[in-house]
């Protein structure tokens, strides 16, 4: 029925655009309209992919002398592409051509905003292509403190938080495998904080549960010798995300956050103080989380993500079958 919905509209926006009776450039922002409703909810790639046709289309009817709304169709069929869901670099490649050959528009002849958008978005797909070995992550870095220029922290709290984030996981993208790893790590953990203190649970839950469940990531895999503290600071961000990441509103983002905390309590003593007692009670409640994540991910048709979780409770059960009773005695080893 949605799929059907959207071939009509499709159709429907292809015939209006042979109309001769309007001039080209309102069919030009009309197709370009269409569009941008076409990728706010797409129910599937399809959609993305009308939405990129839609998009070729405008560039035909676009007056050779209006450079800004070329510009801007580039940007909506680079999203598009940059949204559909492909292990192919190449549609990530082919938007990442679009907004390059749209930016210098967007610095001529554009809004400041229209510019800092297309260096997030730069950054976005860099940032994919780096995890293909087709792109290096430092231009993406490069591209997110440029858009950071005109996205501060007392105009746009919200993009201002979604860079700090994104520089975060960039700079946590990088091999550990040199001596400036630790200070990456501390940089990733510092924008993840930048970005909490202008967003806040209430004018912006979505980017407060992200900024949180990320810090706690950082903190719990960082390399640091204060391990007990970062878990105990991670564990603290994983139940704030969790407080906008509900299983009714948010199902897989709480899944996520979920498996997160569970590996968190898995290196955790029951007692700081006491650490010498073991983690019986933790390991239990981390199998519970993982339990109930599994579960939602199964629901939701992410089997490689319940088979992973799988693994990992199949691990504990044997981990706390080997552990000594009170009375230091052992029970038999799952193997």
């Amino acid at each position: 029925m949605i799929a059907d919905l959207f071939e009509d509209q499709f159709a429907a926006a292809l015939a209006a655009a042979e109309d001769e009776s309007i001039s080209p450039a309102e069919r030009t922002e009309m197709l370009l309209e269409i569009a941008v409703g076409m990728q706010l909810r797409p129910k599937g790639p399809a959609q993305l992919r009308m939405a990129a046709a839609l998009c070729d289309k405008a560039l035909t009817l676009c007056p050779a002398g209006d450079a800004l709304l070329r510009a801007r169709v580039m940007a909506r069929k680079a999203a598009a592409m940059q949204a559909i869901p492909s292990d192919d670099p190449a549609a990530l490649e082919e938007a990442l051509a679009l907004y390059r050959e749209a930016l210098p528009l967007f610095e001529a002849l554009g809004r400041p905003e229209e510019r800092a958008e297309a260096e997030l978005n730069i950054g976005l797909v860099l940032q994919t292509l780096a995890g293909m070995n087709r792109a290096r992550i430092t231009d993406a870095i490069s591209a997110y403190q440029r858009a950071l220029r005109v996205f501060d922290r007392s105009k746009y709290p919200q993009e201002f938080a979604i860079l700090q984030n994104n520089l975060a996981t960039a700079f946590l993208s990088i091999p550990l495998s040199d001596e400036r790893a630790k200070m990456r790590e501390a940089l990733a953990v510092q924008a993840f904080e930048e970005g909490l203190r202008v967003v806040n649970i209430i004018d912006h839950p979505v980017e407060y549960a992200m900024l949180q469940n990320n810090l706690g990531n950082a903190l719990q895999y960082a390399s640091s010798a204060h391990r007990l503290a970062n878990n105990l600071r991670a564990l603290e961000a994983y139940d704030e995300a969790l407080k906008v990441r509900t299983r009714q509103t948010m199902p897989l983002e709480y899944a996520n956050t979920l498996a997160n905390k569970a590996n968190c309590l898995q290196n955790l003593p029951d007692d700081p103080e006491h650490p010498e007692i073991g983690n019986h009670v933790n390991l239990r409640r981390a199998q519970a989380l993982l339990a109930e994540a599994r579960e939602i991910f199964i629901a939701h048709g992410e089997s490689s993500k319940a088979c992973i979780l799988g693994e990992t409770m199949s691990q504990l059960e044997c981990e706390l079958r080997d552990m000594p009773l009170a009375n230091g005695s052992g029970v038999a080893s799952c193997h």
